[in-house]
């Protein structure tokens, strides 16, 4: 298994994510249906940072890229219809990153341009909530986030998926609301973390998702 692949492209996103979907549903458990009253939901952006997405830096996705489209089609789907649209930045100092730092080589410094949104994905109004952990909700104000905003089905995207997107969901399922995550707006280092990450969640935590489908079934 290679460590780093491109698996997924802005040319072969569509179909990458039906062959994924094709072989998870081969040996899945019935998922049960998902579908959200638009006025409880929120998009939850994970960690679209410089470290991240440019390709100089040693924790690059090389398939970042190409779920970009999708998560802008989100974001603008949440922003059209009012609901909230929320971006997390990983940041860590000697403080607060625990086991970040001892089983990472690098943390993502404040004030570094690899901690940095990347262009324009963030627009006036978007919530930014500041996280040191895998966990979107360890010692942040997102549950609290949420609940005002009466949020029961947040749709979660961005990187890594088998890192702070999967630790994400897991946190918001335990805590009792009713996740998704669509397959074709995250990204991992390889294919094979990636279904990794979808197998498990499907099984437990989440139904089995496109962009598409989420947008179809939120309206």
């Amino acid at each position: 298994m290679a460590l780093k692949e491109k698996y997924l492209s802005s040319e072969n996103l569509r179909s990458e994510a039906f062959h994924m979907m094709e072989e998870l549903l081969q040996d899945m458990k019935p998922i049960r249906e998902w579908r959200a009253d638009i006025s409880s939901t929120v998009l939850l952006v994970i960690d679209l940072q410089r470290f991240f997405l440019e390709p100089e830096n040693h924790a690059f996705i090389p398939s970042a890229e190409a779920i970009l489209g999708n998560i802008r089609q989100l974001a603008g789907f949440f922003r059209k219809h009012g609901r909230p649209v929320i971006f997390t930045r990983h940041l860590n100092d000697d403080d607060n990153a625990g086991s970040m730092a001892y089983w990472w080589s690098e943390l993502i410094r404040e004030n570094t341009r690899e901690s940095e949104l990347i262009g324009d994905i963030k627009q006036e109004g978007d919530i930014v909530v500041i996280k040191s952990q895998f966990d979107a909700f360890h010692n942040t104000d997102l549950q609290d986030i949420l609940l005002s905003r009466n949020v029961v089905y947040p749709v979660i995207c961005g990187v890594m998926t088998n890192l702070c997107c999967e630790t994400t969901i897991r946190s918001a399922f335990v805590r009792g609301f009713r996740p998704v995550m669509p397959i074709d707006a995250t990204a991992a280092n390889n294919r094979e973390y990636h279904l990794a990450t979808f197998r498990n969640l499907c099984y437990g935590f989440m139904p089995l998702l496109t962009t598409a489908e989420v947008i179809q079934t939120s309206q």
